[in-house]
């Protein structure tokens, strides 16, 4: 058998051994989480958009925290898709908080990502469950509406020959 050799202190971990039980795993993590968000909290929001965005984000999660405080109707289907709605409405929410104050283009397109993918699975939670769909309309990934052009007095405007103008 080879000796045991201990490795040099250059060759060691600078990361303590984690501590085993529960009360000490919280000494060891809550101040590491408190230095994480740290900066998140102290750093002030750049600009009026980073204030507007950060209003934007809270009345958000605000809002979808209470919605989703639904009380138990003893169906497990039902009450998941009563809390998973304002899930994704507050993702969505979100989103559009995003669009209307975020710079980053990459980001601004998971945001339009987030916002269709939501929408949709919203719909087909509530298919699942036998309910009824909103009136459908454009997914809102715009942070504002497209104003509509005017067309000139001279063109007639051309006849609704949609399928579903019945």
């Amino acid at each position: 058998m080879w000796p045991r050799v201990r490795p040099p202190p250059f060759a060691r971990s600078p990361v303590p051994s984690l501590p085993r039980s529960p009360r000490s795993t919280l000494r060891f993590v809550l101040p590491l989480l408190a230095a994480l968000a740290l900066p998140a909290v102290a750093a002030p929001p750049a600009g009026p958009d980073g204030a507007a965005f950060l209003a934007e984000s809270d009345a958000a999660m605000t809002k979808m925290m209470d919605d989703m405080a639904v009380k138990p109707s003893g169906n497990v289907d039902e009450d998941f898709v009563a809390m998973m709605i304002p899930h994704h409405q507050g993702a969505i929410d979100m989103a559009m908080a995003e669009l209307r104050h975020g710079k980053n283009e990459q980001l601004r397109r998971i945001a339009q990502e987030i916002i269709v993918d939501q929408l949709q699975e919203i719909a087909a939670m509530r298919l699942a469950l036998g309910q009824p769909l909103p009136p459908s309309t454009p997914a809102p990934t715009r942070p504002d509406p497209v104003q509509p052009t005017t067309q000139p007095a001279t063109q007639p405007t051309p006849p609704n020959h949609s399928a579903h103008a019945h």
